[in-house]
């Protein structure tokens, strides 16, 4: 039986790396394969996931022997934080190797959402020339607001800053003295002023009991006419239908998700011919290079913990 399960996909020379020293499973499809995770997991000390596997309640109970879980990311929602410390696991999310990943996903989008022109290939090839409609707005000047204050949105905030813009940014856990509010040129705000000021709107909170359904319905009301937001954080924190309404409806320019409360989506539902709409599956961190510095973070975690084979 494997040391060391890996139940999703990463950096296969990181992979050959962990298993010069342990004995590994590795097998991206074996989220979906839950009897066959359980079996592997009786001698297993230590465990390497995504976002996709539920460390949580009969995986933990057929997993004895574990004593590290690595997070190829950030995020924890997907593990049980405090059964893994009751049970003396220590749990390794690879802290800061995708933040640029993100940060890049999340001005690409701005500007893309801001200029509006590049949902018209299709009409444009079949003959259209929309020009006068398809009259965006520019970065500089605009204001960004960022919901969480954390490494991602600072790097965010490097970006928007070199394109002109003003950055204001909401975070209750980062005091009004801290130092980091001038070193990235952003002004903290509450959330209702950060939602009336901002024409972007940027998440980067986790998702929590607190910020489970955040912008709702009453908060997208509440942003500027024609403001975009972005969505790379967490699905459950914005309110789908809702955000399809206010699309549909032509309350806000335009959204970007990322994240969503059920991945993969279902089919159908509300986020469906959505107009100025852009949706991809959980892929803002995932980049050939931030897939390396990822998988090699998560490794040296992993083997600190565990140091070489039993």
């Amino acid at each position: 039986m494997p040391d060391i399960v890996v139940t999703e996909f990463m950096d296969e020379a990181a992979v050959a790396d962990l298993s010069a020293t342990h004995d590994v499973v590795y097998d991206p499809k074996l989220v979906d394969r839950a009897e066959d995770l359980v079996r592997l997991l009786a001698d297993a000390r230590g465990l390497i996931v995504r976002n996709r596997t539920q460390v949580r309640g009969v995986l933990l109970e057929a997993a004895p022997r574990l004593k590290a879980v690595g997070r190829l990311g950030v995020g924890l929602d997907n593990i049980d934080v405090a059964a893994c410390e009751a049970r003396g696991i220590a749990v390794l999310p690879a802290t800061g190797a995708n933040d640029d990943s993100v940060a890049e996903y999340v001005i690409a989008g701005l500007l893309m959402l801001r200029r509006s022109a590049y949902f018209a290939s299709a009409e444009v090839a079949a003959g259209g020339w929309p020009r006068n409609r398809l009259m965006g707005r520019e970065a500089l000047g605009a204001t960004l607001g960022l919901v969480g204050f954390g490494a991602i949105a600072r790097a965010v905030a490097i970006r928007a800053r070199a394109l002109g813009m003003r950055i204001v940014a909401s975070d209750p856990f980062v005091p009004a003295d801290s130092p980091h509010w001038a070193a990235f040129g952003a002004t903290k705000v509450d959330l209702d002023r950060l939602v009336a000021d901002s024409d972007v709107i940027s998440l980067h909170v986790p998702l929590t009991a607190e910020t489970r359904g955040l912008f709702g319905a009453d908060r997208l009301a509440a942003m500027r006419p024609g403001s975009v937001l972005i969505n790379a954080a967490r699905g459950g924190v914005v309110d789908e239908a809702a955000l399809a309404a206010s699309l549909r409806a032509g309350h806000l320019g335009g959204a970007m998700l990322d994240v969503f409360d059920a991945e993969p989506l279902p089919g159908g539902g509300p986020l469906v011919d959505v107009p100025n709409l852009i949706l991809t599956p959980h892929v803002a961190g995932v980049t050939v290079e931030s897939n390396e510095r990822v998988s090699a973070v998560t490794v040296a975690n992993v083997r600190r913990v565990l140091g070489s084979r039993p």
